[in-house]
């Protein structure tokens, strides 16, 4: 499990490790908490007998230092087949990460960039159908727009283990409302 941190506006800014939220917590560094209660970290034990214990938001906002996020995503295929949910985006199937490929819109042969908003994610199959022809010469629609991902998207993309809390927090800013299996 991760903690996603916060800067105090409540932007993105990592995620860490719960070891690093505990610290963060010692050092009263948390300003406020918008997840659930994720777990509980169990300490050392006092005279009496009592163990310590902290327990650890899934969301957190920090004082502190801000790190600078500026919401560029390095587009690779991992991010690029989340982005689009394993799905082929010409036939419309789902497949395992071993099977897509990364397709240009515009061919790259013919001039088109390699960016977020020119690729999609494609089959094998697909991907050599279409080969070096555009969607519409090749007779094979997109079955949604590519686009960048915004910066709460990034924290989407960069997390394969995302709790409800911290999914639903980072959904309300994603730039379409999409449905996640």
């Amino acid at each position: 499990m991760l903690v996603l941190r916060l800067n105090k506006a409540g932007m993105p800014q990592e995620w860490v490790q719960p070891e690093e939220a505990a610290r963060l917590y010692c050092q009263n560094k948390v300003l406020f908490e918008l997840g659930a209660a994720a777990c509980t970290l169990h300490g050392g034990w006092n005279n009496a007998g009592l163990q310590s214990t902290l327990s650890l938001s899934s969301i957190i906002a920090c004082d502190g230092k801000v790190t600078d996020v500026n919401g560029k995503v390095a587009l690779n295929n991992r991010y690029l087949f989340r982005r689009d949910n394993h799905l082929c985006l010409y036939c419309g199937q789902h497949f395992s990460p071993s099977q897509l490929t990364r397709d240009h819109i515009i061919p790259r042969s013919r001039g088109g960039e390699d960016k977020w908003t020119n690729v999609a994610t494609a089959c094998q199959r697909c991907n050599h159908a279409k080969g070096a022809l555009t969607p519409e010469e090749a007779n094979m629609p997109l079955l949604a727009v590519p686009f960048r991902p915004n910066l709460y998207e990034r924290f989407y993309l960069m997390n394969r283990r995302i709790l409800a809390d911290q999914m639903a927090f980072l959904s309300n800013y994603f730039t379409h409302q999409r449905e996640w299996d």
